[in-house]
């Protein structure tokens, strides 16, 4: 479903699923010196000073390059939008022209990017207002999101590069994902995202009724475009 051509990006999104932080078993096989097994606790308990990661990922498939974000807190929306806001000033903009005509998104059907996921809606809107360029999405439908691309040349390579190896803290996991590469050229960026994000926001019908949105012909819901509202000026 993505669309590709010189004026307009294409990326996937996903949310890899939340990892423990310390010292914890982490599944797979690697090279170890004999009689010198890598030790880890015996149980699993969260470490309440460090909770979870929560990797999200953008994938630009015209460039074959990734970017992780690694959040630590909440896997809302915001945190969502504000991934692909950080690849865009990281690696996108270098990437594509100065007058791109849009980007294209695809994502799961559920989660923080869901289609039903109003905040997501009002996110996307402040980031289109300040790329100055609309943003079209295509959600996966239901039991569908295997298909995402970005599952089998992103995330799948960054599970087998760090398997077997515990990921004890943030940085750990930062550089582990960060040093993923395969034969076809893939190149990944991560960055910890520390940034707060509330669950539980609230989006009223009347704010939902700003969003400037186009739905497509076919299922609407799951395939529309995002143009900047002309009454917010672009930032710089």
């Amino acid at each position: 479903m993505a669309l590709r051509c010189r004026k307009e990006g294409a990326v996937h999104l996903i949310t890899k699923k939340k990892e423990l932080v310390g010292n914890f078993k982490n599944a797979g096989r690697e090279w170890r010196p004999e009689d010198k097994p890598e030790e880890v606790n015996v149980h699993d308990f969260i470490d309440p000073k460090l909770k979870r990661a929560v990797p999200y990922g953008v994938y630009d498939i015209n460039n074959n390059a990734g970017w992780v974000s690694v959040g630590t807190d909440h896997d809302t929306a915001a945190f969502a939008v504000n991934a692909i806001r950080r690849w865009w000033k990281a690696m996108g903009k270098k990437r594509y022209p100065k007058k791109l005509k849009g980007l294209m998104v695809t994502a799961d059907g559920g989660g923080s990017n869901g289609y039903r996921v109003r905040l997501w809606k009002i996110e996307l809107q402040k980031l289109a207002n300040e790329l100055g360029f609309p943003i079209t999405v295509c959600h996966l439908p239901p039991g569908t999101s295997k298909w995402n691309k970005i599952e089998h040349r992103l995330f799948s390579f960054i599970t087998i590069n760090w398997r077997g190896k515990p990921l004890r803290s943030f940085r750990t996991i930062v550089q582990l994902i960060a040093g993923t590469t395969t034969e076809e050229g893939l190149m990944v960026r991560a960055e910890l995202d520390e940034k707060k994000y509330p669950k539980g926001i609230k989006v009223a019908n009347d704010q939902l009724a700003q969003v400037n949105i186009f739905r497509h012909p076919f299922h609407g819901e799951w395939n529309y475009t995002i143009a900047p509202n002309t009454k917010v000026k672009k930032q710089k």
